[in-house]
């Protein structure tokens, strides 16, 4: 407006005269039409035992050229760590996500109104088909906020595991190498890997529940320990690690004063 009063030879104020007088009639906000960002809500999801929630995504292996890729699909217990389904697939499909969380929910007993499966808001995980899978099994879904890859860390922290292992290839030559190595990742992980997240226990142990007998053999083996040497221990008996009673994404934290829980903002 400054511009065109003086193309006309009209001159009434200077510009930041013309811009305080708007700012003050509240005319100087943002005008255009736009996508305008909505506000999510974080997750706040809770388990105290396996098949509460479950948690998934999808990751990208190299296959055997540039720009060649095969899709890892990963289903996480979040309480157990254990990987409860997975496959690897020449596509990013809500079809190959239903039949394998079809399979995983028969597989594991799931019953209606017991579990939650959570993800992020990819595509297929977003879809119809999975929704109406969802509400034919009684399971909810949870979705994570836009851009907040740790409202989803458990496959987060699955995928790093699996591409820092010290024999992940760079690439993967077929579709059949790729399952093959995974099929042998994923009896390491479940069995034989001791996962830090859950005491030091195997993921398959905690889902089972025996992970309990281990800690009681673990705690035997310490009490022998102190007695023998009581000293070695700074006079205080050691206690072997339990697994944890409950896991969580987006814990709520509590005043340390009041004691409340606050309200959740995103």
């Amino acid at each position: 407006m400054f511009n065109t009063l003086l193309d006309e030879g009209v001159y009434l104020c200077s510009e930041s005269t013309m811009y305080r007088i708007l700012r003050a009639s509240s005319l100087s906000g943002e005008r255009r039409r736009g996508h305008r960002r909505r506000s999510h809500t974080p997750p706040v999801l809770e388990a105290t035992g396996p098949n509460q929630v479950w948690t998934w995504d999808i990751s990208y292996l190299r296959g055997p050229a540039r720009r060649v890729w095969f899709y890892l699909y990963a289903v996480i217990d979040m309480f157990s760590r254990k990987i409860v389904a997975w496959c690897v697939d020449t596509v990013e499909s809500d079809k190959t996500a239903r039949r394998l969380l079809e399979v995983a929910c028969r597989r594991e007993g799931v019953t209606a109104e017991q579990l939650t499966i959570h993800s992020d808001r990819g595509a297929p995980m977003t879809s119809h088909t999975l929704a109406d899978l969802f509400e034919t099994l009684g399971v909810t879904r949870s979705l994570s906020r836009p851009r907040t890859s740790n409202d989803n860390p458990y496959s987060e922290a699955t995928f790093k595991t699996v591409k820092y292992r010290p024999d992940y290839p760079d690439r993967f030559e077929t579709i059949d190498d790729a399952r093959a190595w995974m099929c042998s990742f994923v009896h390491w992980h479940n069995h034989v890997h001791y996962h830090s997240g859950i005491g030091g226990h195997h993921p398959a142990a905690v889902h089972d529940h025996s992970a309990h007998h281990t800690t009681r053999r673990r705690q035997a083996v310490l009490d022998a320990a102190y007695s023998a040497n009581p000293a070695r221990f700074h006079n205080r008996p050691p206690t072997a690690t339990p697994p944890p009673a409950v896991a969580w994404i987006n814990k709520p934290t509590i005043h340390t004063k009041t004691g409340e829980t606050p309200a959740t903002t995103p």
